[in-house]
């Protein structure tokens, strides 16, 4: 386990692109990231405009990835079109 005190170290070796943008300029992106000068992965959290504070998030290695997007592709027509919400069912 981490030290506390112990300073998080990143690297965004690669980015992918900005799947949500929230009203404070927070954006939520997939990057591949070198954590602790560690091999980088995948990696899928929310970050402020400046880069120097990040939300909660996900890493994946590659064939995490690959199990994600087999996944997608496979459910795709559900994400498309997606079915009614509980709300829409309670009105």
């Amino acid at each position: 386990m981490a030290d506390s005190n112990s300073e998080v170290t990143f690297n965004i070796v690669e980015h992918y692109g900005v799947l949500a943008t929230e009203n404070s300029g927070w954006t939520k992106e997939l990057n591949l990231v070198s954590w602790n000068t560690r091999e980088a992965k995948y990696d899928i959290r929310s970050w402020a405009p400046d880069k120097k504070k990040m939300g909660r998030g996900i890493t994946l290695t590659g064939i995490e990835c690959d199990a994600l997007k087999g996944l997608l592709n496979k459910h795709h027509t559900q994400f498309t079109n997606p079915p009614e919400t509980s709300q829409a069912a309670q009105s």
